[in-house]
């Protein structure tokens, strides 16, 4: 007989125990209407009820002449069950969550983005107007299949001065640099295959791998680049499809490969079979381009991406693949398959920006101005105990030790209750080793509060 909740009517009773039978065995039949009347001792038009509102809910599917199933519910992906267990509240995405999702202002040295008047806000609304006033703008339809090509003409040429030989038909323009790295993951990699990244590497590279299902294997990172005898013993060991890095001005270290071990690990990539795929989203902050990857491998086992979403403004979503003609005619595909194509107006809006000399003069004041945020910021964390792991050349990240005996995961929670978002060393490795570490962007480290801060909840 059926046991009735206090409180709950009788379908509503029925229809939880129904659930409970769910729960246990989804996908399997449900008895019939007469069958469970019986077994509970209701009426059937209370079992037809219960079933019909069951139905409407998605819980159970009704099959005409078969009877009534338990939905086979699929149970949603989440990225954290595929991750690390272990300290949960400090992720692969825990500065995404913190640095975008928070509603009070507070100060932000742990995000990976410039701040707002270092950019070219008064420039980027003259070119948007200019774009809508054109009546030659594409403004209401689709994009070609590989974007807006005056722009892939420009990164030609662009790309050409960096020693990287691609026509624009081996340039496929894409919605940000992160739907870059996803595209070419999803056109390489199948649930299941291995990925080697650095240790420790761009935290999202990680969440992006974690959502292909791809087994992550970490190298160690060395001032020069990746430690290539663990690399060779990994590849032996895990027989990985990908290696997915930031050659130049890598995150968060900030180092650059240097061009000896930039050409051995080229001959391993060969020996093993292994495709490169260099993030190089950083390069424009350097005055002098740095040889990547691609450069000296003329993109046989490398693909290129880049975006401007670091050195013009996140808002405007444009990046691009660079890759040999035959995976870009599959990325392709795939691009179009996945989003109908790339974003028109943030390309054409863009290229304006980097043809009409705005972008030259931004980066020519933008670079000194790192500089000396870079300088300024050194010498505040030495005077904090902390020490930088290099001295970078270039660019907006600083990879610090901090003093003896302090764990950055705690460090970045205690500052995070004063207003604080840092960025903690273990977002960024895979073996999570890196508690004694944490990554500053200078370009956010302005504010004397910042270490006020940090003086307080380092003081043992």
């Amino acid at each position: 007989m059926l046991d009735q909740a206090r409180g709950s009517t009788l379908i509503e009773t029925v229809m939880a125990n129904i659930r409970r039978s769910i729960a246990t065995a989804p996908g399997a039949r449900l008895p019939s209407i007469r069958r469970l009347a019986e077994r509970q001792g209701v009426s059937k038009s209370t079992i037809v009820e219960a079933y019909d509102r069951l139905v409407a809910e998605g819980a159970v599917v009704a099959k005409p002449g078969s009877g009534f199933f338990a939905a086979a519910r699929t149970r949603p992906f989440t990225l954290a069950e595929t991750g690390p267990s272990l300290d949960r509240a400090i992720d692969p995405l825990w500065i995404m969550r913190q640095s975008l999702g928070r509603q009070e202002p507070c100060l932000q040295p742990g995000c990976g983005w410039l701040p707002d008047d270092w950019l070219p806000g008064d420039m980027f609304r003259r070119i948007l107007r200019g774009v809508a006033r054109d009546k030659d703008a594409n403004l209401t339809a689709y994009s070609t299949p590989l974007g807006f090509r005056p722009l892939r003409e420009h990164l030609a040429r662009r790309l050409h001065e960096r020693g990287i030989e691609a026509n624009p038909g081996a340039i496929l323009l894409t919605d940000s640099g992160s739907r870059a790295i996803d595209l070419v993951c999803r056109f390489l990699l199948q649930p299941g295959d291995a990925v080697l990244v650095d240790d420790p590497c761009y935290f999202n590279f990680q969440a992006m791998l974690q959502a292909q299902r791809a087994r992550i294997v970490g190298v160690p990172y060395t001032p020069g680049g990746p430690d290539l005898e663990r690399f060779a013993a990994l590849c032996g060991e895990h027989r990985p499809k990908l290696y997915l890095t930031n050659a130049v001005l890598h995150n968060p270290t900030g180092a650059t490969v240097s061009a000896g071990i930039a050409h051995r690990l080229l001959k391993l990539a060969e020996t093993h079979d292994l495709t490169l795929v260099e993030d190089n989203i950083f390069a424009d902050f350097e005055a002098r381009p740095s040889h990547g990857l691609a450069s000296l491998d003329g993109l046989e086992r490398v693909i290129h991406l880049g975006s401007f979403s670091k050195t013009l403004t996140a808002a405007l979503r444009c990046g691009y693949i660079v890759a040999r003609s035959d995976w870009i005619e599959g990325l392709t595909d795939l691009a179009l398959a996945t989003s109908f194509g790339a974003n028109d107006i943030a390309a054409q809006v863009t290229h304006r920006l980097l043809t009409d000399g705005s972008y030259r003069r931004h980066l020519d004041a933008l670079r000194p101005r790192l500089a000396k945020a870079m300088a300024r910021t050194t010498d505040q964390l030495c005077r904090l105990g902390f020490k930088p792991w290099i001295q970078p050349e270039a660019g907006m990240f600083l990879w610090a030790r901090l003093p003896e005996g302090l764990d950055s995961s705690d460090i970045a929670m205690r500052a995070l209750e004063r207003g604080v978002v840092l960025a903690p060393g273990n977002v960024f490795s895979v073996a999570r080793n890196a508690g004694g570490f944490m990554r500053f962007n200078v370009a956010q480290c302005g504010d004397k509060r910042i270490f006020d801060v940090l003086a307080q909840v380092t003081q043992h």
